[in-house]
Parts: C-alpha cells; structure tokens; sequence
C-alpha cells in the first residue's frame, strides 16, 4: 500500500521518504531544514504546529536549527519558507493525506509557507476513500483538510502554474513508528 501512495503521491510532484523511527525522521527534518536554509529571517524560518510527532521526540535537535518557531502565527506562518504539521491520514490509491485540520495553527503551517513538510505515521495508511470512511468520525472534525501534491492551478488555456493558492513543495514524511498517532 506504501508503494501505491509513493507513486501516486510523487505523480503529482510530491516528494515522499519514509523512516522506521521518529529518530530518524527527526534527523531527517533536521538536516532538511539545514538543506534549504532555514534562518532566523523573514522569508527563511520555519513553523512548525503542535502536534504527537512533537510530544514524542527529543527537542533538543530542533533547538539547533535557527529560525524554526514552534508558536504559530498568522504573521510567522505567512512569512516563512517552510511549515511541518502532521497528518493524521493517507489514501494510497490517490496519494492524498488527510488532516483534521480543526486547530489553526494546521492550517497556518500547510498553506502558507512556501514549502509544506507533511509528517504521517504509516499506520495511517489507507487502501482508499471508502475505507477512511468507514472507520473515520468526519462529522467530529471541525474543518478536515485533503492535500494531493503541491498546489496547482491552470487557466483556461491550460497553463500549469505551481504555488499560487498554497506551497509550491509538498514533502511527505512517513514514520513506521511513530507514537500518539492512529
């Protein structure tokens, strides 16, 4: 199942990497923020939104990277190069995840930085739509979000543009064993 949402995810330009551990995905998003350049400057930090990912990790590492806030704003979140939230959701036959998006700080992060790093644990994989139907409460979410790829946009004479209503990179993060989650 990880591999059909791999392929439908990146067919939309998505980009997907998947860790055993939160250590490791942690040393991932670490060495990604230091990669693209995350600075204590407008345009360059990072938010990022409460969430389990958060409660189970040592936070320590995050605190080395400059300019990466863990308070979310509408200011900061409009201003930064990078947002990271968790999913609490994936659909493989689609490579959409699936986030109860309720909270703000959520939305902020994914829709507003330039690049959206998108945080799941695999256990949240589903086959398809029915089947999160199924087993999910949708009624109980105050606002639930449904994100294919980075966001795009084409006008009536087909022309593709990337990042207009929302971030031009969606990076997806799995993690095997991720605590607190589905």
């Amino acid at each position: 199942m990880f591999e059909q949402f791999k392929t439908r995810a990146e067919g939309v330009s998505a980009e997907v990497h998947r860790f055993t551990t939160e250590a490791e995905a942690l040393a991932f998003l670490v060495g990604f923020l230091r990669t693209e350049g995350v600075a204590d400057a407008p345009g360059q930090y990072a938010v990022f939104a409460d969430c389990p990912f958060l409660q189970g990790i040592d936070r320590q590492q995050l605190k080395e990277v400059g300019g990466l806030w863990l308070e979310v704003t509408r200011e900061r979140a409009a201003g930064a190069k990078v947002g990271i939230s968790q999913m609490d959701w994936a659909l493989a036959d689609t490579g959409t995840l699936v986030q109860d998006a309720s909270a703000v700080d959520k939305r902020l992060v994914s829709s507003l930085p330039i690049i959206h790093v998108a945080l799941i644990a695999t256990s949240g994989l589903r086959p398809d739509m029915p089947t999160w139907l199924s087993e999910a409460r949708p009624d109980t979410a105050g606002y639930l979000a449904m994100i294919t790829g980075p966001s795009r946009t084409a006008d009536i004479e087909r022309v593709l543009t990337i990042g207009v209503h929302g971030p031009e990179r969606l990076v997806i993060v799995f993690v095997d064993q991720m605590g607190g989650t589905n």
